[in-house]
């Protein structure tokens, strides 16, 4: 959350974030309800309880579709779902539950068509993950579909579980397991990615640092004016400067109006822009 906060930006992490945050929702629902002690109306706590574990199942295809690039499964996270997932819960589990008070049937009839759907789900996310990095063989890519078809699998399972009644400890196992993949899944690829800008950054930087240079000399900056501005992009005030050159502050500020003059410029940000520009031919030409 405070790297979201501080990069709001960053779609994935925000769509992971999502993710977790309706983990929470289902692991706190699902461990407390329903419970007689508590003084909430048990039917609204089952409502509850299911809702959790339906919201989670819902929003991982829409979660891989954006998080994973999978546009092959766009039909199914943006409509398929509420169609046959989100649609039957609120008929079954809402209405009828709310109406009734008949948990088993609701159980019964409600996840009849999830049960059919979620093995559609695992057959298009498989396809679209194949279609995706057939044509990566590395071992890496490889490792990474492995994880991926490893993370859908107990998503899936969800709708099976409720429609055999299984027990809630195996539900909450495999859907934890399953966040727990797809956690390693968005570290992995955040840190390559971040590992990827760090040496864009650094490319750049050096790119910066060749124009700086060849700047310096098309301008005609003298060595003690070029120490000067070194250490005025390192971020150095001018009694700093003068203590590590061992020279007088006053004579650190004629330095500095001196390279103002030489480059036509009047503050410190506008110096390190216009020297770190790329060099114009016009200039040597000059």
């Amino acid at each position: 959350m405070q790297y979201y906060l501080y990069r709001p930006q960053d779609k994935q992490r925000s769509w992971f974030l999502v993710l977790l945050l309706l983990l929470i929702f289902y692991n706190i629902t699902g461990g407390l309800f329903p419970d007689p002690n508590i003084p909430i109306p048990i039917v609204l706590q089952n409502i509850l309880a299911y809702a959790g574990g339906f919201a989670v199942a819902s929003y991982v295809p829409y979660y891989f579709y954006k998080g994973f690039e999978l546009d092959d499964i766009r039909f199914h996270a943006l409509y398929g779902v509420p169609l046959f997932l989100l649609l039957p819960f609120f008929i079954f589990f809402v209405v009828i539950y709310a109406i009734d008070q008949n948990l088993d049937k609701a159980i019964d009839y409600g996840v009849i068509i999830p049960f059919f759907y979620s093995f559609v789900i695992l057959v298009a996310i498989a396809k679209a993950i194949w279609k995706k990095y057939r044509k990566r063989t590395q071992q890496n890519n490889i490792v990474e579909i492995i994880a991926l078809y490893a993370a859908i699998l107990p998503w899936v399972s969800m709708t099976i579980i409720a429609y055999f009644h299984l027990s809630q400890l195996l539900e909450v196992l495999l859907t934890n397991g399953g966040f727990i993949f797809i956690s390693i899944l968005f570290f992995t690829r955040y840190i390559s990615k971040a590992r990827r800008e760090y040496e864009q950054l650094i490319g750049a930087n050096n790119q910066s640092n060749i124009y700086f240079h060849e700047n310096c000399k098309v301008y005609q900056l003298t060595s003690r004016e070029i120490e000067i501005v070194e250490l005025i992009k390192a971020g150095n005030k001018y009694r700093e400067i003068a203590e590590i050159l061992f020279i007088s502050e006053r004579t650190v500020t004629t330095h500095v109006q001196n390279i103002y003059q030489k480059i036509n410029v009047s503050s410190k940000v506008a110096l390190i822009q216009k020297l770190e520009q790329k060099v114009h031919l016009s200039l040597y030409e000059g």
